[in-house]
């Protein structure tokens, strides 16, 4: 028996792929089972891994948006053997737990990257620790972020932030638009760190504390680390992984 689910973006090109795919794996045989297939872009399967974050499920990604970084790229003609062929890794995405100006705890999920970021025209005024050391006394900047290696290339390479082979067990800490230390370059720590970061002029210096997507103003005190139970199992194409993109945005070189 086949269990694959097709989850798709609303779109009319998403819509279409789904009804391809859709025919295509009744006609044929797929050897796996349990296998939810997404359709839409880097930012949908985001949003759709969050939404089955308890699913033993594989997600196969088919990229009917822009860069597509997570998906992979559609192909008719090769769908049923890319099914059949593609390699799984897994991933654990970071948790914030972010405590509000009222004192009030939020708590989520982010795949891509944690950012903190500044809430009016005011620089952000941030104290940074890993567990009970202090890594930065006091960082003046927009803000910073701590993002995984499956996120290093995206939102993170855009503020000068280390591109994190996937198998590294590590996370990095940048800064966005650091004003003292001006020179920070931030810090590449243990995928079993605990971060701290704290405001130190909530009042007068608002931030906000943003899981990929979803955002939680007001924040005074927000611990970042990894959750280790949740397990995102997703499968990439044989010779498309997310290893070797990840390695090609290492290797690759800026043209205007």
């Amino acid at each position: 028996m086949k269990s694959i689910q097709i989850i798709s973006d609303k779109n009319q090109k998403s819509l279409k792929i789904k009804s391809v795919i859709q025919k295509k794996i009744n006609q044929n045989k797929i050897k796996r089972t349990n296998i939810t297939i997404v359709i839409g872009g880097d930012g949908f399967m985001l949003q759709t891994l969050k939404k089955n974050k308890k699913s033993k499920n594989f997600f196969y990604g088919v990229n009917s948006g822009n860069y597509g970084f997570l998906m992979n790229k559609f192909s008719s003609k090769n769908i049923v053997s890319n099914l059949n062929k593609a390699r799984m890794i897994t991933i654990s995405p970071l948790e914030m737990e972010v405590k509000n100006i009222k004192n009030q705890i939020r708590k989520h999920i982010a795949i891509n990257e944690i950012s903190i970021l500044r809430q009016s025209r005011q620089a952000a005024s941030l104290s940074i620790y890993l567990g009970e050391k202090q890594v930065i006394k006091k960082l003046v900047s927009d803000g910073v972020l701590v993002s995984t290696p499956a996120g290093s290339t995206a939102y993170n390479l855009s503020v000068h932030g280390p591109i994190l082979s996937l198998n590294s067990k590590r996370l990095s800490i940048s800064p966005i638009s650091p004003f003292r230390p001006r020179r920070w370059k931030g810090r590449i720590v243990s995928d079993k760190s605990k971060i701290n970061i704290k405001n130190l002029n909530p009042k007068k210096r608002p931030i906000s504390a943003v899981a990929d997507n979803i955002e939680v103003r007001n924040a005074k005190n927000i611990v970042i680390k990894t959750n280790q139970i949740i397990k995102f199992n997703l499968l990439y194409d044989k010779n498309n992984s997310l290893q070797k993109k990840i390695k090609i945005e290492q290797l690759r070189k800026e043209t205007n």
